[in-house]
């Protein structure tokens, strides 16, 4: 960590849009250092998709050298096929951070709802308003994916800080 704090790098998978987060942390305090979506191409296979994401997020990785990784756990909805797809994001997103060598932990949404805003079933405009508290940014007009992979990341460094203090 040092005096140039840690960096994470918070991920929101998806097949057609996938929000990716980086932040720093230095002496408790959080800032922004990245934040966008990955778009795919829609008309292309599945597994072209895919690879935009893979290398989209290894280029992020190269380019900022997180410490570690987190991402949004797969939950199943209605729709098994969703879920699925979801998966296949989501085991991308962990390639890409395992080939470069970092810790990934997932989070179920429901936990980090409760770790920014204190209350799992939080509406996504309560987290994206503390979302930017935290990052001393307004307005900043981040669709939902981008917003909910930095929540990842500040919840990641909020349960790093809860470890350390519990001495684990």
């Amino acid at each position: 960590m040092g005096n140039s704090g840690i960096v994470i790098i918070g991920i929101d998978p998806g097949t057609r849009v996938t929000g990716f987060g980086i932040v720093r942390e230095v002496s408790g305090q959080v800032s922004l250092v990245e934040a966008g979506t990955i778009r795919t191409d829609t008309k292309k296979p599945m597994c072209a998709r895919l690879g935009q994401i893979y290398v989209r997020l290894a280029e992020l990785i190269a380019s900022h050298k997180p410490d570690e990784a987190a991402i949004e756990n797969v939950f199943v909805a209605s729709n098994p096929s969703s879920a699925i797809k979801l998966g296949q994001a989501r085991g991308v997103a962990m390639a890409a951070c395992s080939v470069a060598g970092l810790v990934v932990s997932g989070y179920e949404p429901t936990k980090v709802k409760r770790n920014l805003v204190g209350a799992g079933r939080a509406d996504k405009s309560q987290v994206a308003f503390m979302v930017e508290r935290i990052l001393g940014v307004k307005d900043t007009k981040w669709v939902n994916d981008t917003t909910d992979a930095l929540a990842i990341a500040i919840c990641h460094l909020n349960e790093r800080r809860f470890a350390r203090m519990a001495g684990k």
